[in-house]
């Protein structure tokens, strides 16, 4: 088996993309963080000493999602179109979805998942001082589509 990302002397390399066809791609990726019933009050009434939680939180996720090639060795720096996300206050938590968009050689699974990564450990960062047990969960890809291998959509 031919390994895509090692070079000839064995060691890491990032794989040229060059030769791909630019094409619409989109990822979307899902994640929870779960919280104290009270946590989740203070949240959505506004009550967080450090301020608002989620306007924050939506501002880390997209900017985590454009830098993911910073802190993801192999990845590419990609030119987003688009990056949008999504919550739901659910009874033990916050569920995060985010859709990441692009047109380009390779796909944003990677930023779609940083994201949703930058965004649940916002919201940990931001109320950890009351609620130091939250659990940040099923973290994963939904969707994507775009280049050669198709589209994909997670089986739940």
């Amino acid at each position: 088996m031919k390994l895509t990302h090692i070079n000839s002397q064995g060691r890491a390399r990032m794989v040229d993309v060059s030769e791909k066809e630019n094409t619409n791609r989109i990822a979307v990726a899902f994640g929870k963080i779960c919280m104290k019933k009270e946590t989740l009050e203070k949240i959505q009434n506004q009550e967080i000493k450090k301020g608002d939680v989620l306007g924050v939180t939506q501002v880390a996720a997209i900017m985590a999602a454009k830098r993911t090639f910073e802190t993801i060795p192999m990845c590419h720096p990609i030119p987003l179109t688009g990056a949008d996300v999504d919550f739901q206050i659910v009874t033990d938590g916050i569920e995060i979805r985010m859709t990441v968009r692009t047109t380009g050689k390779t796909g944003v699974e990677m930023e779609a998942l940083n994201g949703v990564s930058a965004a649940a450990l916002t919201i940990y960062d931001m109320c950890k001082s009351i609620d130091r047990a939250m659990r940040i969960e099923n973290i994963c890809l939904l969707e994507k589509d775009g280049g050669r291998s198709g589209h994909f959509v997670r089986e739940i």
